[in-house]
This record gives C-alpha cells, structure tokens and sequence, in this order.
C-alpha cells in the first residue's frame, strides 16, 4: 500500500515537475525569485529531452510499482489521466528533441519579458 502510494507521488511530483518547467517561467513574471529554481529545472528538462536521457522520477517510481506488486500503469485517475501525458506511446528522440525546443522557446519569450521590464 505505502510502495503505490509512493509510485502515485512520484507521478504526481513529476508532473507538477513537468508543468513547472514548462509555465514556471509565468511564475517568474510575478514573482523574480522563483528564476533561482526555475531556470535550473528547464536547463534540467531540455537536457533529458535533447540527450534522450530518462529522468531519475521515471526508474524511482517503476521501482515502487513492481514492490507494489504492479508492473504497469492501469487504474484510477493517476493512472488514467497523467501516465499518458508523462509517458506518451511512441515518444522517439526527436519528438524529444522538439519538445526541447519548445520548452526552451516558451521560457526564452517569457525570460525576454522579464529582461524588458
């Protein structure tokens, strides 16, 4: 029960991860300071997705499935509705790479905002 609870949290942390690397930037508009965790994160999330490199989340929360006794993703609203966000079918290293580039284009506009100002 604490290992599912554990690899649901993983999930949920990961996704919030994702979005934060992705719209965190608007956060920076509002409040400077959160550019000290945010540009980090989105070098961090354009490097796995240009290297094609697994984020240490994904093996974490695989390893508290299968002691959960699980070996995949079926059931409830985790499950159902973030899985195949955070691990779309068909995902190739170049559909990583645009996915790069789109998250570094969104913050580099975002960022442009912030220097003008």
């Amino acid at each position: 029960m604490i290992a599912k609870f554990t690899a649901d949290l993983l999930v949920v942390v990961h996704f919030a991860f994702i979005v934060f690397v992705i719209f965190g930037g608007l956060l920076v508009l509002k409040w400077g300071k959160v550019s000290i965790l945010h540009i980090p994160s989105v070098l961090w999330g354009a490097l796995i997705e240009f290297r094609g490199w697994i984020c240490p989340l994904t093996p974490l929360e695989q390893y508290f499935r299968e002691a959960a006794g699980g070996a995949g993703y079926s059931g409830g609203f985790i499950n159902h509705y973030l899985m195949p966000i955070i691990y779309p079918e068909g995902l190739t290293q170049g559909i990583q790479i645009v996915l790069g580039v789109i998250v570094l284009a969104i913050n580099l506009c975002v960022y442009g905002v912030v220097l003008f100002r």
